[in-house]
């Protein structure tokens, strides 16, 4: 057998080899089709940060992780002295400026009053006695045995004792009423801004009692009974159980069927099973989510999206944490 033949022999047992090869996947890709993609996801729950606007130490947790607690329930207490001396001090001058606006709608003491009154009979009386040395030295003057110097005099006494009778019933009259209408106004307004801070001081001595603001599982428990917690440090975080939904990452390309109102079935490998879900939420993941470069075989981009879902129904033992698979359609 020449070469050549040798050759064109080769060349014929290639040419059918890749020409198997060709029909074999061929007949794989039409017989079996290509494989779903899945997209994957997990739960999430609802989460609050259980912390105090005041710094204290723990004194002690009446729960601990895993725990049910409702709405009301006493979680942790704290001691915090400081606080307490400020209520302390709150409160005292609470109680002065309580004191000074008593003492303003009071008025004068008892015995500043009678003393204001004997001054005004004490001055009464020597206004009458001015009036009839005045009325006698008149008729003497008019008579023409007293002289006029005599006459002004004795008319200068009866004036001044006038005055002096005026002055005693001011007095008189001051002692009586009291404090004046704008001194009352500000005692009283003392004593409101006394209460108000005594207010302030006992909602800081509440946050030492913290209790849970929702029903919800304890899911974490940070410090120790012993240490020391700042302001607004969270003491420990509970999960509202009742608000759970799914995050999924799903490329653009694989929104079909997702949209914002759109149920789907979701496989929750936990349970073997599928549930179904509603779509509530739907939003790009921003420039520094992953893309999916494909420009290079002629086509685009394809961008990422954040897409929440919400069981439709409750789902007895559904944990946040757990995965969803959703296969694309």
């Amino acid at each position: 057998m020449s070469a050549k033949s040798q050759h064109n022999n080769i060349l014929l047992a290639v040419a059918g080899f890749a020409a198997v090869v060709v029909v074999v996947a061929l007949i794989g890709f039409f017989a079996l089709g290509r494989e779903p993609e899945l997209i994957q996801g997990q739960v999430e729950v609802t989460e609050y940060r259980v912390s105090s606007k005041v710094p204290g130490r723990i004194l002690e947790l009446r729960v601990k992780e895993g725990d049910y607690v409702r709405k009301g329930d006493t979680l942790a207490i704290l001691d915090a002295p400081d606080v307490q001396a400020k209520l302390a001090q709150a409160r005292s001058a609470e109680d002065a400026a309580a004191a000074m606006d008593e003492m303003a709608r009071s008025g004068a003491r008892a015995e500043q009053v009678r003393g204001a009154f004997q001054v005004l009979q004490q001055a009464k009386a020597g206004l009458d006695i001015a009036r009839k040395s005045y009325g006698r030295v008149q008729r003497l003057y008019d008579e023409g045995v007293m002289t006029e110097q005599k006459r002004d005099e004795a008319f200068a006494n009866f004036k001044a004792m006038e005055a002096q009778v005026k002055a005693a019933q001011s007095q008189y009259d001051m002692a009586r009423n009291g404090a004046r209408r704008e001194e009352k106004m500000a005692a009283a307004a003392q004593v409101n801004r006394a209460k108000g801070a005594v207010a302030e001081v006992s909602s800081y001595i509440n946050e030492t009692v913290q209790v849970a603001q929702m029903d919800g599982e304890v899911s974490e428990v940070y410090p120790k009974v012993g240490e020391l917690v700042g302001t607004g440090a969270p003491i420990m975080s509970i999960s509202v159980m009742t608000d759970m939904w799914g995050t999924f990452n799903v490329r653009e390309d694989q929104l079909s069927g997702l949209a914002v109102g759109k149920t789907f079935n979701a496989y929750v490998p936990a349970f073997g099973k599928d549930i179904s879900m509603k779509v509530y939420y739907m939003k790009d993941e921003g420039s520094y989510a992953v893309w999916k470069a494909t420009k290079a075989n002629g086509q685009f981009d394809l961008k990422t999206f954040e897409v929440k879902a919400r069981p439709v129904g409750q789902v007895e033992g559904l944990r946040p944490g757990m995965s969803l698979v959703v296969k694309e359609k």
